[in-house]
């Protein structure tokens, strides 16, 4: 997808200790300060079940990175349990590794970071060409049943320290599979953060996501799922290399046109770092693949700070494929954002329709809210 920049020019390694700038709070300094890196979740000596695997940077779990245990773990309903620090790596969980569990064994998500720095454009090591907008994540969910628990997903590649570089989409997190849900995670990034999307134009892959945190400039949050995020906050960064709006965008659904559902924010405020009116709440992403998209969004009962330009909140993506074309609407939104002062460009639901915006309409037999937290 498109792009744009952060706000403080700070490297990649200040990106997890300027808790100020990322919202992250300082993070333990060493896991061994924790006389239990598992907390209640057990450890190798005293397995939750035996299908449990726990990893642990500084050796007290069965793994050190989370891909190793993603890989031990074969088959079908593994959990995996991540120790409070770090985790500098790049994560896959293929379609084969169904009814996964990842439990951030901290207190909060920001104790469980996994990041790395690969954007769009960033060179492969091999010399085959740039890593491209999937590629460039951080962590690739394929897999059906996939659940997580506070942790901390982040990609944080800087346009700053790359300026020869064009493709800066550079994911945190890529969703494919179905019934996927996160509670109590944060998603950090700038362009193209966090991808719900599905593993085919024909597959209609479910997402949850429950108090969760993402932040991001450009279209970051962005795919073709049924997606519904609910009690979440997005925020939108500041950006230097700007001088007029906008920054960017929040959303940026690619829904094929046979999926009657989108994305449903629901309960969840939009707040943001950069000046008044920057931002536009969404556009809609027609990608090249799939020119019969018909995004769609539905973004209801949540407050809209001032960062969201209320006059003119959406955007096109392509002239060829207008935004009043596609599948947006609002419903009893709150806050300066949220003001209504060009009814053409607010497209509402009425209450009946709003009757059927809601997570059961989204999730159907598909209950993740009830799941312990």
């Amino acid at each position: 997808m498109p792009s744009p920049e952060r706000r403080l020019p700070f490297s990649r390694r200040g990106f997890l200790t300027a808790s100020a700038a990322l919202g992250l709070a300082s993070l333990p300094t060493r896991a061994t300060a924790r006389p239990r890196p598992f907390g209640r979740y057990g450890s190798p000596a005293a397995r939750l079940t035996p299908t449990t695997l726990y990893v642990d940077q500084v050796g007290r779990g069965d793994h050190t990175t989370v891909q190793a245990a993603v890989t031990a773990a074969g088959g079908s309903g593994w959990t995996l349990v991540i120790a409070p620090g770090t985790y500098r790596e790049t994560v896959a969980v293929d379609a084969s590794r169904t009814e996964m569990t990842w439990l951030g064994a901290g207190t909060d998500a920001r104790e469980v970071v996994i990041v790395y720095d690969n954007a769009a454009g960033t060179p492969k090591p091999d010399g085959s060409g740039t890593y491209g907008t999937t590629g460039s994540a951080t962590t690739t969910v394929k897999a059906d049943g996939f659940t997580a628990r506070h942790l901390t997903f982040a990609n944080d590649w800087l346009r700053a320290d790359h300026p020869g570089i064009s493709g800066t989409q550079a994911v945190a997190i890529k969703v494919q599979g179905d019934r996927s849900a996160f509670h109590h995670c944060r998603f950090l990034g700038h362009q193209d953060t966090l991808y719900a999307d599905s593993m085919a134009l024909t597959v209609f892959a479910r997402q949850y996501f429950s108090h969760c945190y993402a932040e991001g400039d450009v279209d970051f949050v962005f795919g073709r799922a049924t997606a519904v995020y609910e009690n979440c906050h997005f925020r939108t960064l500041t950006r230097t290399d700007l001088t007029s709006a906008p920054y960017g965008f929040v959303f940026a659904p690619s829904t094929a046109g046979a999926n009657p559902r989108g994305y449903l924010v629901t309960r969840s405020r939009v707040s943001s770092e950069a000046p008044d009116g920057h931002y536009k709440l969404a556009r809609p992403w027609v990608p090249s693949s799939d020119t019969t998209a018909r995004p769609s969004l539905v973004v209801r009962d949540t407050r809209l700070g001032p960062g969201i330009d209320a006059v003119a909140p959406y955007a096109n993506m392509a002239d060829s494929f207008p935004w009043q074309n596609q599948r947006f609407a609002e419903y009893r939104n709150s806050g300066p954002g949220a003001v209504v002062t060009v009814p053409a460009n607010r497209p509402q639901l009425t209450a009946e329709q709003a009757a059927s915006a809601t997570r059961a309409a989204y999730l159907g037999d598909w209950e993740p809210w009830k799941e312990p937290c």
